[in-house]
Order: structure tokens, then C-alpha cells, then sequence
């Protein structure tokens, strides 16, 4: 027998020997624990209610609050930050307080677990790398980027004594109107999955027994549907009949599930009239039993309270416990008082929620708390805050935002920007840190400017830092929603060669962002159409969290940037994109819409894109859609072979070569078409993207491997079906076709 057979078989039953062993722990633990303390571990804190105040946005943990949630509640989890973000020592003291408290306390020493919403990198830790949002990382077209950033942002969390990330988002954002667009990784469900996949397996890393010290648990989120909210409003219904949720939604939550995410948090709104909270179908029959979830599913913010607060399906908190622990919440981020507790004991003595189910879910917990290294390792590796904020992680962090940003018009090829120009930077997000950066950034909504790093620069200051101070003049022009000093603004940029108007959007997070119309305020359009009227070049640049109409304006701009929310090095990632040098290579991971109603996603079906102006996908940019500073020739789409049978991988080759004058990289997409189907079938859909960077002349064959999996559709079954029939395969300009039959 070969010698790495031996290896790997040995390694299997080392596997199979420690999770037996995991088991029987569990066991030993529940048999020992009290109704009290199992349902602790149901419990989920946040700091604040275990804080006293101690200055302006200054707190710190209370020995009294603290006893009380551990001695009387045998409260297992906390969350969350409490007033200004903290350095990782200032962290460190506080979990070790907690975790020393709980084990010296509790009676069998089952360490809790801390989580916190780490949503682009460590955005409570000061020093902390801070990389774009999701949706700007899905536009690099870079899985290997998604991967560091989880990998860093892992490590960092680590340092500060954190173990649990609330993130990835895998929502596929298919309403841009909706708050949280900018968490998510777009509006399709392959590209989804395949991020989802890479943050789940960069921040977790290979588990073989334990998680790594420097690795974190990931929570996928929110399942399931949240981000289809019918009126785009945070926290409100979504209509979703069954076959498009198993068809849009729920791929990217199974492949972190085969993946190995070890946690989920529930969408907070509800689906079909439902709240997903008290969902038995989708929490225990989907996910649980479906899917083979193992870990342990948390509520969102107060969501249990909210089946009765806000949803009236229940007619009281007791009653909204039921439901929620029946249909197969595992632990409750209750977070801010102990009625959970209270009430959950009791239905459990009524008889009202089964034991059964009480020790189901605290197995779960005990199982994801032990994977972690929590019963090994309860604190932190000191070493690894030495690490926190590293050159070489700050520097991928802008290498993301620079392939992140995604060039959409270069008219008369006014960019890059030529050395000595004469600029004129405007707009109002054009001086601002806090609005490169958005929502979940050193604070929930992301707006405290004092709290931002001071060796980070604004577009306005990287723009000074490479043309000079003499050659730029700033002038604000308005805000995001009202004049400032837009005449002014006209007057200084008389004498310029260029302006740079950064539009877009202020801060914003969950349901503080809703809006009711996609367009941007009037004073935005105002201010370009001002500034046209000089016949000075304008360049665009929009930094958004989701897609703000332009359409009055498009024709105005010669130039026009979408650079997301890009994160602390979103500044100099601009000024190194005006000035040429680098080249842009993002491309669009969602529909940018020209009309606020006409909100098509790309894949849609040939009923909704025919050539008549009534019906037609007509966006102002579409879906995988971005130019760079050079050009892409594509040659020699070849597969390699006509048929693809259900056991077998068809091959697929095409040639892209740069044949302009710049360095530059280029996210290649492939798209497959079902020509005929029993379901309407999109027009395209993605199934495959790689990134690749090409020097002048160079050119590069790229690979693909299609299989069955990624030509089934969800049938009326409701199960995934494949089709005999003919598939088309677009890459570039460039299409294929072949068979697809069943058989060997």
C-alpha cells in the first residue's frame, strides 16, 4: 500500500478517535449540567449590560453586573463593543476578565465564547487592518483576496481575545435599493458561494481537531433571504416562492455548510408572511437535517422579543421563546436583560419545549465551543498582538481596493490623470474618511471622523499627496443632501485643468440606511451640472454602498469610478487609479440600474431582455461589466469535447492577451446558457472567474472545468435537475456550444 494511503488513513482514524472522544465530553458535560445552566448557554449578552459607564463613551465591566450573569444566569456567550473601539490590550483585559470570572464560577468550567461583528476586517480594534466592504470585494474578481482578508481578519480578532465573527453575509443582494447591499458579495448566487466559501475557509483555516489559535469560528448570515426585502427596507418582508429560494438563496449557505462553517445567524425579517425565527422548516428541516448543519445557529439582535414586539405572531415574550427554541434557535442574543432565561425554564417545565430540544442545542454549542479551543486555550496567544496592523496586511488591504475599483466611462481616455495637472477635488465624500468606509467601521454606523486612523488619507489628501499641494484645490460644493458652496466651487474651478466630484453617499448601516428612492439628492446633480457648464473635464468618482441612479448626470461626466466603500486605503487607492499607476480591474459584481424602478438583475430571462425598448435589460453599466487602461483580446475558446455526460468534466480554454501598453489585470467570467428548459431558463448565468495580470503583449490561457453541478436548475420538485439539451458557453465575446446527456 502506498505510504501516503497509510498517512491519510491513520489521519482518518485520528479523526474519527477525537470526535468520539469530543462526543463523549459532551455527553459527560450534559449529563452533569442543571436546566439553569444548560439554558446559560442559550444565553447571549451584550458588554454594555455587563458594563458600568465611566465617561463619555468610555465603559467598564461591572463585578456586580458580571456576577449576576454568570452566578445567576450561567450566562455562555457575549457580544459586541461598548462605546469607542479598543485597542487589543484594552480587549484583552476585558475577556480575560470575563473568562476568568466565568471559569472560577462556573461549576464545570465550560468557558463562554465571545463574538463580534468583524465585518471588513477588525473594524472595533484600533490599529486594526480595515479592508473594503464585501461588496467592493467581490468586484476585485479576486478569490485569493477574499481568503487573506479572512485570514487577516481572523488573526486580529485572535489577538483581542476574540474567537466568533459575525460575517460572512452570504445574502445574494439582489435589490439594490436594500441598506445592507454593500455587506453582501453582489446579486449572483455562484459568485456568492464562491467568496462565501473562501472567507469561511480563510477565517476558520483547515480545523483538523481544533481551530488554529489565530483562526476564528465564521458565522454565515443571515439565513435565510433577508437581503430580498420586497420595498428594499431593512428588516421587512420578502416574497420568495420556495423554488427561487432554493435556486438564488440558499446555494451560497449550503456550500459554507460543506465548507465547514461552524455557526449561522437567522435573518431578522420574515419570508412569506413567517418570521424566519420561528421558522421550523428552514432553521431545522433545511438547514439542520437538509443541509447537515452540525453548529449552532444564534437569533440576530433581540429578534425572539421581536415575534411578539414587532411581528405579533406571538402575544407575549413566553410565547415567542417557544416558538423560536421549537423551530431551532440555538442560542438567543437576547442581549440586554435575563427574561429569556426566565421564561425558557419554565416552558421547559410545562412541558411546552422538549428537553430533547434543550439538549440538542446546547450540544451544539458545547460541540463548536470545543472545536474552537476553548476548553484548551480559554484566553489569547499574546504573540499574536505583535501582528495586529501589519505593513504586509495593510498593504493587501489596498491591493483589494485598488482591484476593487471599477472604471465605468473614460471618455476621450482622459484618464490617468497627466502628471502636473491642475485639479479641482469636490463632492461629499470627497474629504472624508469615515464615508470611504461606511457602516461597521470603529463604531455601528460608522460616522465618528475623530476615530479614523491619522496616517490615512481622504480622496482630497491622496490626490495632494501625488500631484502636489500647489497643483490641487479643494472646494466641498455640497453635502450629500444639501448645498455648502457649490457657486464658490464653479468660481475656483475657472482656472483648472480637471475637477474630481466624488458623489455618493454618507454613513449608514442596517436600518439607519433605508431610503425610498435609489437616485441620489438633487444637490449632487446640481453640482455637476454646474460645474459641466464650464466644459472643464469631470471625473466622477461614486463612492456607494449600493448603486445611486446617475443618469441625469452620466452624459456630464467624462470619466465616471465606482469605488464602493473601499475601506481606510480607498484614498490612495483612487489617487493611484487617477494617476495611472495601476490600472483598474474591478468589474461589477452587481446590475448598476439607470431608472430607480427598473431594478433587473443580470441573469434574467429572455421574457424580460428581448429587443423591443418595452422589455428589456437595459441598466446603465450591466452586471460583470468594467474597462481598464489597456486592452484584452480574446482568442481560442476551445472545450474539449461536444458532449458532456453526467459523470464526466467538460474542459474549457480560452487565450487573453493585453494588447495595449500598461501592465494590467483582467477578471476573466464564464457564462453558461440552457438554451431549453422546463423552467424558464436565464438568459446567462455565471459559473466560473479567474483573475489574472498580463504585461504588455503577454498573453495567457485560462481554464475552466464544467461538470453536471453547475448546469442543474431547481425543478418544480424543488430538487436540482439536469436537462438533455444544448448549453452555451460565453467568455468575452467568444461562445461555445455542446450537449449535455445523461449516461457514462
Amino acid at each position: 500500500m502506498n505510504k501516503w494511503v497509510v498517512v491519510f488513513l491513520f489521519f482518518l482514524l485520528q479523526l474519527q478517535i477525537f470526535a468520539e472522544d469530543m462526543n463523549s465530553k459532551i455527553d459527560s458535560l450534559l449529563k452533569k449540567m442543571t436546566l439553569e445552566e444548560k439554558i446559560g448557554q442559550m444565553t447571549q449578552i451584550t458588554l454594555d449590560h455587563i458594563c458600568d459607564k465611566k465617561g463619555d463613551n468610555k465603559f467598564e465591566v461591572s463585578d456586580k453586573k458580571l456576577a449576576e450573569a454568570v452566578k445567576k444566569y450561567h450566562v455562555g456567550s457575549f457580544l459586541n463593543v461598548a462605546g469607542d473601539p479598543y485597542t487589543v490590550k484594552e480587549w484583552n483585559k476585558i475577556i480575560k476578565k470575563i473568562q476568568s470570572y466565568v471559569l472560577k464560577n462556573e461549576r464545570l468550567k465550560i468557558p463562554m465564547i465571545y463574538g463580534i461583528d468583524a465585518i471588513h476586517g477588525a473594524n472595533y480594534i484600533v490599529g486594526s487592518t480595515i479592508f473594503p466592504h464585501s461588496i467592493a470585494m467581490a468586484a476585485t474578481w479576486n478569490k485569493d483576496l477574499v481568503r487573506k482578508d479572512a485570514e487577516i481578519t481572523a488573526l486580529e480578532i485572535r489577538a483581542a481575545g476574540i474567537p466568533w465573527n459575525f460575517n460572512p453575509v452570504l445574502g445574494v443582494g439582489r435589490n439594490p435599493v436594500w441598506s445592507r447591499l454593500f455587506e453582501t458579495f453582489g446579486e449572483d448566487p455562484y459568485a456568492v458561494s464562491v467568496y462565501g466559501v473562501e472567507y469561511v475557509k480563510g477565517l476558520q483555516g483547515e480545523i483538523t481537531e481544533y481551530l488554529a489559535k489565530d483562526r476564528a469560528l465564521a458565522c454565515m448570515k443571515h439565513y435565510l433571504g433577508y437581503s430580498f426585502p420586497l420595498s428594499g427596507h431593512d428588516r421587512t418582508p420578502a416574497w420568495i416562492p420556495e423554488r427561487q429560494l432554493r435556486e438564488y438563496f440558499l446555494p451560497p449557505f449550503a456550500e459554507a455548510v460543506k465548507a465547514g462553517c461552524l455557526t449561522v445567524m437567522v435573518n431578522s425579517a420574515h419570508i412569506n408572511g413567517i418570521p424566519v425565527h420561528a421558522n421550523k422548516y428552514i432553521l431545522t428541516d433545511i438547514l439542520k437535517k437538509e443541509l447537515g448543519f452540525k453548529g449552532f445557529i444564534v437569533t440576530d439582535w433581540a429578534d425572539i422579543k421581536n415575534l411578539f414586539k414587532r411581528d405579533h405572531v406571538a402575544k407575549d415574550y413566553k410565547e415567542a421563546v417557544k416558538m423560536a427554541i421549537n423551530a431551532g434557535i440555538d442560542m438567543s442574543m437576547v442581549p440586554d436583560d435575563y427574561d429569556f432565561c426566565k421564561y425558557l425554564k419554565e416552558l421547559v417545565e410545562e412541558g411546552s419545549v422538549p428537553m430533547e430540544r434543550i439538549d440538542d442545542a446546547v450540544r451544539r454549542i458545547l460541540y463548536v465551543k470545543m472545536v474552537a479551543g476553548l476548553f484548551e486555550n480559554p484566553f489569547f496567544d499574546k504573540k499574536l498582538a505583535k501582528k495586529v496592523g501589519k505593513k504586509e496586511f495593510d498593504e493587501v488591504s489596498l491591493q483589494a481596493a485598488e482591484e476593487a475599483i471599477t472604471l465605468l466611462k473614460n471618455e476621450k481616455h482622459i484618464l490617468p490623470l497627466k502628471k502636473g495637472s491642475k485639479i479641482l477635488v469636490t463632492g461629499p465624500t470627497s474629504n472624508s474618511m469615515a464615508r470611504l468606509n461606511g457602516g461597521w467601521s470603529y463604531t455601528w454606523q460608522g460616522d465618528r471622523e475623530d476615530l479614523y486612523p491619522e496616517d490615512k488619507f481622504t480622496v482630497y489628501e491622496a490626490i495632494v499627496n501625488t500631484y502636489g499641494k500647489d497643483n490641487v484645490i479643494f472646494s466641498e460644493g455640497c453635502d450629500y443632501d444639501k448645498d455648502i458652496n457649490i457657486d464658490e466651487t464653479v468660481d475656483k474651478a475657472k482656472d483648472v485643468d480637471v475637477i474630481v466630484a466624488c458623489l455618493g453617499e454618507k454613513t449608514y448601516c442596517e436600518t439607519v440606511g433605508n431610503i425610498d428612492d435609489l437616485s441620489l439628492p438633487s444637490i449632487q446633480y446640481r453640482l455637476v451640472k454646474e460645474l459641466r457648464k464650464l466644459g472643464k473635464p469631470i471625473v466622477g468618482i461614486l463612492i456607494e454602498g449600493r448603486p445611486r441612479i446617475i443618469k441625469d448626470i452620466v452624459d456630464d461626466l467624462d470619466a465616471i469610478m465606482m469605488a464602493y466603500l473601499p475601506g481606510n486605503n480607498g484614498g490612495k487607492a483612487i489617487a493611484n487609479i487617477l494617476s495611472g499607476k495601476v490600472s483598474p480591474s474591478g468589474k461589477l459584481p452587481i446590475t448598476y440600474p439607470k431608472y430607480p424602478n427598473d431594478l433587473k438583475c443580470y441573469d434574467v430571462t429572455y421574457s424580460e431582455d428581448r429587443e423591443d425598448k418595452l422589455n428589456k435589460y437595459d441598466p446603465q453599466f450591466p452586471f460583470g461589466f468594467g474597462l481598464s487602461y489597456t486592452s484584452f483580446e480574446y482568442s481560442n475558446l476551445k472545450i474539449d469535447k461536444d458532449t458532456l455526460t453526467g459523470t464526466d468534466t467538460l474542459h474549457v480554454y480560452v487565450d487573453i492577451a493585453n494588447t495595449g501598453d500598461v501592465i494590467a489585470k483582467e477578471a476573466v467570467l464564464l457564462y453558461l446558457s440552457d438554451e431549453v428548459a422546463s423552467i424558464i431558463p436565464s438568459k446567462r448565468r455565471l459559473k466560473g472567474f479567474e483573475k489574472i495580470e498580463l504585461k504588455p503583449g503577454e498573453k495567457k490561457r485560462v481554464s475552466f472545468s464544467i461538470t453536471k453541478d453547475k448546469l442543474s436548475f431547481i425543478g418544480l420538485d424543488l430538487e436540482p435537475v439536469v436537462e438533455e439539451g444544448f448549453f452555451k458557453i460565453t467568455v468575452g465575446n467568444l461562445t461555445k456550444r455542446f450537449y449535455y446527456r445523461e449516461g457514462k
